[in-house]
């Protein structure tokens, strides 16, 4: 009898393994498929506030390198790679964010998302975007779309990002779950709203060309954030900066620390150097060495300090600096474990949006005062070590030739710009110049590369071609009648 009962309980066990369905046993316990979104979290903030680039400071006409010829200093640049690896891991936060209901997530997503896509549509023009973010959203794997997605006009991208950031700055709540994980903002609301806005003015203010374009509302819009700041609320001071700190802990020490190259190779553009000259600016000295000719001289004076020219050949570079005639980037940026934040946006870099949006006529106020609040935020945030003091401070900000001059105000308030974002913020500086001219980057030395002309965009990868071909080539077609070349002059500028 105890036989037919242990024989009924086996029949019994396997007819309920029997039920379990094949996809069960494909699930591996130790490689979870599921994960709360704030350890999604750091690794996308890593990702979008790590803005720190050698290569944007070359072609920007910060640095001159001078161990090799350096391709983005001499503006020989050819193709770039899309980012949607970083938002398909923006997706997928989003996705445990709705699956345990930590809406906060969701929103903070969107931002992320609309970040990454701006800085595609602003390398290349048009790119794949509703379609592919579909295809990130659903997992249309198999789906034509998905894999062959469409190119979207630039226009309508970002018209679909505005849409977007408002929806997050709308939709963030401090009353929701709170967020945990955070390197950015230790999850204040507030915090993250103040950026979302201050990055929307952004976007708005590098579509100043297309003002007039009635779908894009780009005066509406940003006269609806100026106006309501309870509702719209904006950085207020450097203390909201939208930066990744740096610590004296390895894996998270400031990217360039013990860099060899930026020991020895990475000296100031004369261009550069010339600005800081010309304005007596006090940044020069902890942005730069002086140069080893002028070791008789003070270190803050300005005439201990001189550039080597980034247009310039790479044997006329190192005779230069051989000669001990160039000043080196500032020991901090490859000695200093902590040294400065990398910042994705700032209140400096706000003030001067507002300062021109008042230029432009955008919104009404003091373009003045407005100009030397991103001015004096920009000393203070780059003051390492209290190099310069408040009084060295106001006087820099309250010289005659830093004041704003009538008709010459665009040029004043992108320069100050310009200053403010060394070694910081990534390509913006580049795309700010690309937008309005100023400064003005050399290109008349004999090592310039790509006809002397400054690009105005990258190549399309070579993936897109293989595997996207038609796409990318009706893309290519409707955008640049010279085909898929750097200097092709995307829609935005046009």
């Amino acid at each position: 009898m105890k036989r037919h009962k242990l024989l009924f309980l086996l029949l019994v066990a396997a007819a309920f393994a029997s039920c379990k369905k094949f996809d069960d046993f494909q699930l591996n316990p130790n490689n979870p498929t599921v994960a709360d979104p704030s350890l999604l979290l750091p690794a996308i903030e890593r990702s979008a506030f790590s803005t720190i680039s050698s290569d944007a400071a070359l072609a920007s006409r910060y640095l001159v390198y001078t161990q090799s010829v350096s391709n983005a200093q001499y503006y020989g640049w050819q193709r770039n790679g899309m980012g949607y690896g970083n938002i398909s891991q923006v997706v997928k936060m989003e996705q445990e964010a709705a699956r345990v209901g930590k809406k906060n997530y969701r929103y903070i997503g969107k931002f992320l998302t609309s970040y990454f896509i701006v800085g595609m549509t602003q390398t290349f023009g048009d790119i794949p975007y509703s379609q592919m973010m579909q295809a990130i959203r659903f997992g249309n794997v198999t789906d034509t779309a998905a894999i062959r997605p469409a190119y979207d006009k630039q226009q309508d991208i970002y018209l679909g990002v505005l849409n977007e950031l408002k929806i997050a700055s709308d939709s963030l709540s401090s009353t929701e779950l709170a967020i945990a994980g955070d390197l950015v903002y230790a999850g204040n609301i507030e915090k993250w709203k103040k950026l979302i806005n201050s990055f929307t003015l952004r976007v708005l203010m590098s579509l100043s060309k297309k003002e007039g374009t009635a779908s894009l509302n780009i005066r509406q819009r940003f006269n609806e954030i100026v106006s309501n700041p309870v509702k719209y609320p904006l950085f207020g001071s450097n203390a909201d900066n939208g930066r990744l700190p740096y610590y004296d802990i390895t894996g998270n020490q400031y990217p360039n620390f013990n860099n060899n190259s930026m020991k020895t190779d990475y000296y100031l553009d004369s261009t550069f150097v010339d600005i800081l000259q010309e304005l007596k600016d006090p940044r020069l000295f902890v942005f730069g060495k002086p140069k080893p000719a002028s070791s008789s001289l003070p270190v803050k004076d300005f005439n201990a300090y001189g550039g080597l020219r980034g247009s310039a050949s790479l044997a006329q570079n190192t005779a230069k600096r051989g000669a001990g005639n160039a000043s080196q980037i500032n020991d901090r940026y490859s000695y200093q474990p902590v040294n400065e934040p990398s910042v994705l946006m700032g209140y400096a870099e706000l003030q001067f949006i507002l300062a021109e949006a008042v230029v432009r006529g955008w919104i009404t106020g003091d373009a003045d005062a407005l100009y030397k609040n991103g001015i004096r935020a920009s000393l203070e945030f780059s003051n390492f070590n209290s190099t310069y003091s408040a009084t060295e401070i106001n006087d820099y900000v309250n010289d005659p030739l830093v004041t704003l001059q009538k008709g010459n105000e665009i040029r004043q308030i992108i320069t100050q710009k310009y200053i403010s974002m060394f070694m910081n913020t990534g390509w913006q500086p580049f795309y700010e110049q690309r937008r309005t001219g100023f400064p003005a980057f050399d290109v008349t030395g004999s090592g310039i590369l790509n006809n002397g002309i400054i690009p105005k965009r990258w190549m399309y990868p070579n993936d897109e071609f293989t595997n996207n071909r038609v796409n990318v080539e009706n893309a290519v077609k409707s955008q640049y009648p010279g085909g898929d070349n750097i200097n092709g002059v995307m829609w935005i500028l046009q």
